[in-house]
């Protein structure tokens, strides 16, 4: 894994592919979102608006407890389908959603924007 890691930063005859700044934006980026969302998710149980149910229960225990779950929950929602002990409920269903969507199509999107940062590279090389 490491060895394929290391190949996505090796430069070639056209120059980097990707670089570790890329790689620093994309994991900034990824966290800014997750814990954007892991705190909308928290002020909303804070407000006692259930937007989320812990093994089929309300949240519940200390701020930090909750601050833990919400962390939890949001990056299961922005990095795969979940592993089903915490379920989005009411208006965290559509929270939930934005998240997903977020997070399934930001890979694509900073594909795209590698790709049109390396032809507009090559067109000014020309």
């Amino acid at each position: 894994m490491v060895m394929s890691i290391r190949t996505l930063f090796l430069v070639e005859s056209g120059g980097k592919k990707f670089s570790l700044e890329d790689m620093l934006w994309l994991g900034n980026l990824y966290a800014t979102i997750l814990v954007g969302f892991a705190l909308i998710y928290l002020l909303y149980e804070l407000q006692n608006h259930s937007v989320i149910l812990d093994m089929g229960n309300r949240l519940d225990g200390t701020f930090y407890e909750q601050l833990k779950t919400s962390f939890y929950f949001s990056a299961m929602t922005m990095f795969s389908v979940g592993y089903g002990d915490i379920a989005p409920i009411g208006m965290g269903r559509m929270i939930a959603t934005i998240q997903a969507f977020i997070g399934y199509t930001l890979p694509a999107a900073f594909v795209i924007r590698t790709v049109i940062d390396l032809e507009q590279k090559d067109r000014k090389d020309k």
